[in-house]
């Protein structure tokens, strides 16, 4: 005989299963934003006294193996005493990255990219209080074949004062898979193409630095070469682009 108790039992047995089965809010099912690196980062030679300015580029990202898309977030953080004013930041893809769009910025013409770089987006910021950060989201295509280099300069307003500058830092993998939705590569790591020799990855064309190594210091020769004593800048529009040399073909 079915007895009130049994009732009772029955019933709570069945809300707990129900509550074990529901989420526990939005934040349960979110899945865990992924940590960011300002590796392969330097502040740059003339920046003035006072101004800490930093970018950082999350640790890792995935690449889809049929479309080569890919985004990420670029992030810009003042860690100075004071607002920053007018500062602008540079996103630039090389090799194998090539950036597609980021939003609020605009696109830098093709005679106007830095020395080396497919793409270059150019974002204005007004200021940025002490303390605070301001992000931006990249799309971009990234070719599986080749290694790929991104590279955040922040420059300020604009003038050719370099305040900061990450990379051109890698994203790549050693250990490719050909056959799966997507690849997830990592920041700081030279990319070995699917298929192609699992040894030690040749120096990319801007001397990155080998998987797992932090890149030599932004600005020196091996990294990425400086028109003279900072990054150059060319006025477009009455905009500042950071460029790092110029060829003479587009002077």
């Amino acid at each position: 005989m079915y007895t009130t108790r049994q009732g009772k039992r029955a019933f709570v047995v069945a809300a707990v299963a129900a509550a074990v089965a529901l989420p526990v809010g939005s934040s349960a099912l979110a899945a865990d934003p992924v940590p960011g690196s300002s590796a392969g980062g330097k502040a740059g030679p003339s920046a003035p006294a006072g101004y800490r300015i930093t970018t950082e580029l999350p640790e890792r990202i995935s690449v889809s193996n049929s479309t080569g898309k890919t985004g990420l977030t670029a992030e810009v953080t003042n860690k100075g005493d004071t607002a920053t004013g007018a500062v602008r930041l540079t996103v630039a893809g090389f090799q194998g990255l090539t950036v597609e769009n980021v939003a609020g910025c605009s696109k830098v013409p093709e005679a106007r990219l830095p020395e080396g770089a497919n793409s270059a987006y150019s974002c204005a910021i007004d200021t940025l209080a002490s303390g605070k950060s301001r992000t931006f989201d990249v799309t971009a295509h990234f070719d599986l074949k080749k290694q790929g280099q991104i590279c955040l300069p922040v420059t300020l307003g604009n003038t050719e004062t370099l305040l900061w500058q990450q990379g051109p830092v890698n994203f790549g993998t050693r250990n490719p898979v050909s056959d799966a939705p997507d690849t997830p590569l990592m920041l700081n790591t030279v990319n070995v193409p699917a298929g192609s020799s699992t040894g030690s990855p040749a120096p990319s064309e801007s001397g990155s630095a080998a998987p797992g190594e932090r890149l030599p210091a932004t600005g020196t020769p091996s990294v990425l070469p400086l028109a003279g004593a900072a990054a150059g800048l060319l006025l477009l529009g009455g905009a500042g682009v950071w460029v790092t040399t110029r060829r003479s073909t587009r002077r």
